[in-house]
């Protein structure tokens, strides 16, 4: 078991690879990959998600889906640190002729269980898997994370009360709760305070956390309880990690300006050579 200085550390590396692989592909949404670095590090790199980079189609192996599909920077990351495909291929991430997109598809790329993007899909997509699981008996689970700001389609509300209806405990929802959506804070858009009493009420097992606190963040992806559904809210800073992007809605999508680079530069521990 990886110790917690050792995840914070990979969880910087992460956001390293996030930001080289937007500056060669000459844009992304950074930012929302920024606040889910460490949940992502956690899940892959500290004992939690069961995987076999060399065998992507183990058939009890955990399943992670990213239902926040623009987000898949943090993903790519990730599946290539884990050993999924060497690092050299993010250097052409949505360039012609590369099968990394902007976000992420299934089949194309080794370890992506779902092609997400099209927000409010994720869930549903990992309950139908999580529910046949139940029926063949796998001991096997299943994580998703969603955005904030994606929990104000309909379609997430149905799939929480099929959940908790099919009585999925092996199902884990993590919400990258950074309160920011591509236009504005999350609660001048839609209101959905009180968020955690909201999945409560659909019958969730709702636990609140330090989304930037490792070992918060394993205690309760590892939590269960019996014949319930898990929903995780991780509390985060979207941009986590720049100082200048942090929890300000015009970095949703956006690349930094001759000015910003340095203070990114440095605040990331990026070289020139790491851009080269």
């Amino acid at each position: 078991m990886a110790d917690i200085k050792t995840i914070e550390e990979t969880a910087a590396d992460i956001r390293k690879k996030i930001y080289q692989i937007a500056h060669f592909a000459g844009g992304g949404h950074i930012a929302a990959a920024f606040s889910m670095a460490d949940i992502i590090s956690v899940l892959y790199f500290d004992d939690v998600l069961k995987y076999d980079a060399l065998n992507p189609g183990w058939g009890n192996r955990d399943k992670f889906i990213l239902s926040k599909g623009h987000a898949g920077y943090a993903l790519y990351a990730s599946l290539a640190k884990a050993g999924y495909f060497k690092e050299e291929e993010l250097r052409y991430v949505g360039r012609p002729g590369s099968k990394f997109g902007g976000h992420p598809k299934l089949h194309d790329i080794p370890g992506v269980e779902a092609s997400t993007g099209a927000l409010g899909h994720g869930l549903s997509f990992a309950i139908g898997i999580a529910y046949a699981n139940k029926m063949d008996e796998k001991e096997s689970h299943v994580y998703v994370v969603l955005g904030d700001g994606e929990c104000q389609e309909g379609s997430i509300w149905e799939g929480a009360l099929s959940a908790s209806t099919l009585k999925l405990d092996n199902l884990t929802v993590i919400i990258d709760h950074n309160k920011l959506q591509a236009m504005d804070e999350l609660e001048n858009i839609v209101h959905m305070k009180p968020f955690a009493d909201k999945w409560k009420a659909f019958g969730w097992n709702v636990l609140e956390i330090d989304g930037h606190d490792c070992a918060e963040i394993k205690k309760a992806l590892l939590s269960r309880k019996a014949g319930t559904p898990t929903l995780v809210i991780a509390n985060t800073i979207k941009g986590k990690g720049v100082s200048f992007m942090e929890n300000v809605p015009i970095w949703h999508y956006r690349m930094p300006s001759e000015e910003e680079l340095p203070i990114l530069m440095k605040e990331l521990d990026l070289t020139e050579e790491d851009l080269k």
